[in-house]
């Protein structure tokens, strides 16, 4: 098994230096696992946090041979649960397929105060695509 982190050209860096934004897993078959780090953006609603976070996010999996319809698993931060609608509905425009397994949460802050959502994911690379 081989792992490699790291923050791919092209796509938005870390906010800080104390995290990577993709560990990267590869497995037996010739595809790999992806470990995506909590992805914010900026906006002033939520619907405008959640669109740039997905994008980011797709950013991220292109970089390594992945589409968001490889993402398997999902985590989402939300600092209002009662936005989760407003949320969910931005969230179907980049997740068209089957729904990943997930999990939300409330949480009454995020790592930036002007955060109102913050989301993780894991997705598997199929052994066609190649790292980028």
């Amino acid at each position: 098994m081989q792992i490699t982190l790291g923050n791919p050209a092209g796509a938005p860096q870390p906010l800080t230096p104390y995290y990577s934004q993709v560990a990267r897993v590869e497995h037996a078959d010739g595809g790999a696992l992806l470990f995506l780090s909590g992805q914010i953006a900026e906006g002033e609603t939520l619907a405008d946090q959640s669109r740039g976070v997905f994008e980011t996010i797709d950013v991220l999996l292109r970089a390594h041979g992945a589409t968001l319809a490889d993402i398997i698993n999902i985590r989402t931060y939300l600092t209002d649960i009662t936005k989760l609608a407003e949320y969910g509905t931005v969230r179907r425009q980049f997740l068209t397929g089957t729904p990943p397994t997930s999990m939300t949460f409330e949480v009454p802050r995020l790592f930036r105060p002007e955060a109102l959502v913050e989301v993780e994911v894991v997705a598997v690379t199929p052994r066609s695509r190649p790292a980028g």
